[in-house]
């Protein structure tokens, strides 16, 4: 069983492999945005929808089965790791021959070539796949820190070097080139670092047996991401490429941010839940420590970020992406509500209930599709908007089974996230005007950030806010292990 002061010290473990990656990505995306176009970004965004969604059929939930089975051996390991590599073939041979079908519904025969090349990552993420699960299983998050460092700088050097060097027609295979260095520097890293190999031997009754629980939650994944790239397919052929390119990088900023916390949360919370299924109370606890914490992280960062938006794209990625703000707004709003989101969707699959967890996914997609068509033809504003007012609904969704299974009410969350929603819209009032002042953008930029950090942390500790003095503990008690 793990303790909580194991499953804290992956959790940061986790978090600093997220925002070491994350920050040279951050990076790296600056200086690409500044080296080339929006229509170059939407061109990829475009492939990687299809990349995106198949990549859920790579794992096809064995890997989530894998974590939440309390007995997983070498076998049901190898298993898994066989029948996802024969997957992945087959889903790069069905990329490989569509390939020119896509380019011709764009309207675009250079994206052959482009699709049957990136789409390479799917056979990487099928040898990648079954070290992450087992990474997260055995919770040694510390294997991922250094798999990944090493995996995003090298690919960034790499993207950056061929951004400037090659000539504007063929910038493209930049970014095609950095995903691929990145994924498989990555999983190299990992076979290395990781001692569990896949042994000769194969069971089809433990394949059905993990499949029978992972299937449910593959078809959710699937509709959860094929409903989000479904977005990016629909700007793109309604729309522009360039328009595509602007949503796109206005979500990739707080995307960043997200990805970060919600990862590392993510990765921990499934198998530490897992492991503790049959007291609901302790399940409960997780969920309740789980938002408090996320939400005095995320929630104020999410409001910084969208009140000093313009100040930072014009300082960061130059005048010509001005365009990208509102989604870049719009996006933090959406993602402000992710850690209630994902903590009850975790207690929900950690639970064993992956048919309830299918069930609300077809729902929620559901109304989103309805809202998606709705309003993709009023303009590609309203589209964006679109997404704000399908999260909160599906907010209600994930929570309404817990309020049975845990007890655990919507109202109770709320009221969890309550200080820190009102002590970050007061920080993010103040960061907002202070956009207004005259003067250097870069300046600007510099108080708007200093100021909403001190504002925050200081309101925090004055008013003790119980997750502001849980996580400083937690930080303290990982910086004595450390040393």
């Amino acid at each position: 069983m793990a303790s909580s002061g194991r499953v804290f010290s992956n959790l940061i473990w986790r978090f600093l492999e997220r925002c070491g990656a994350q920050l040279v990505t951050f990076v790296v995306s600056v200086v690409l945005a500044r080296l080339l176009d929006p229509t170059i970004y939407g061109t990829v965004a475009l492939i990687t929808v299809f990349t995106t969604i198949l990549q859920v059929f790579v794992d096809s939930g064995l890997g989530a089965s894998l974590i939440q089975k309390k007995s997983a051996d070498d076998l049901d390991f190898s298993t898994v790791f066989y029948f996802n590599i024969l997957v992945c073939l087959v889903l790069y041979l069905l990329m490989f021959f569509i390939a020119p079908l896509i380019a011709s519904f764009y309207k675009n025969s250079q994206m052959v070539l482009l699709i049957r090349i990136l789409s390479l990552i799917l056979i990487i993420s099928g040898v990648k796949n079954i070290q992450v699960s087992y990474v997260s299983r055995n919770l040694i998050f510390k294997k991922f820190f250094w798999a990944t460092l090493v995996g995003t700088i090298t690919a960034s050097i790499v993207g950056i070097i061929l951004a400037y060097y090659l000539p504007y027609n063929q910038k493209v295979w930049a970014l095609v080139i950095q995903n691929l260095v990145n994924q498989t520097i990555d999983t190299i890293m990992l076979w290395i670092l990781v001692k569990w190999k896949p042994k000769p031997m194969f069971s089809w009754r433990r394949l059905k047996a993990l499949f029978s629980y992972g299937w449910k939650l593959s078809a959710s994944s699937f509709l959860d991401t094929g409903y989000n790239e479904l977005r990016s397919l629909v700007i793109g052929r309604v729309y522009t490429s360039a328009d595509l390119g602007y949503y796109n990088k206005g979500r990739q900023f707080p995307q960043l941010i997200i990805s970060n916390i919600n990862t590392s949360i993510d990765s921990v919370l499934l198998p530490s839940m897992s492991d503790v299924q049959e007291d609901r109370n302790r399940v409960k606890a997780m969920v309740k420590r789980s938002i408090m914490v996320s939400t005095f992280i995320i929630v104020p960062a999410m409001v910084g970020l969208a009140a000093s938006s313009p100040s930072l794209i014009h300082v960061l990625l130059t005048d010509k992406w001005l365009p990208c703000v509102l989604y870049l707004q719009i996006a933090c709003i959406n993602f402000a509500f992710w850690p209630i989101y994902t903590a009850n969707l975790n207690a929900i699959k950690a639970l064993g209930r992956s048919d309830l967890f299918l069930k609300m996914e077809i729902v929620k997609k559901a109304v989103g599709l309805g809202l998606l068509f709705s309003f993709v033809w009023v303009s590609i504003e309203a589209f964006a908007w679109s997404a704000l007012i399908s999260t909160l609904f599906s907010l209600v969704v994930n929570t309404w089974p817990n309020k049975k299974l845990l007890g655990y009410s919507l109202f109770e969350q709320i009221k969890d996230m309550f200080p820190s929603i009102i002590l970050s819209a007061i920080m993010g009032l103040v960061v907002y005007f202070i956009g207004y002042i005259n003067g250097n953008s870069l300046k600007t930029l510099f108080l708007q950030v200093f100021l909403g950090v001190s504002i925050y942390f200081f309101g925090a500790s004055f008013f003790k806010l119980k997750a502001f003095t849980y996580a400083v503990g937690v930080i303290k008690s990982f910086s004595k292990k450390v040393k």
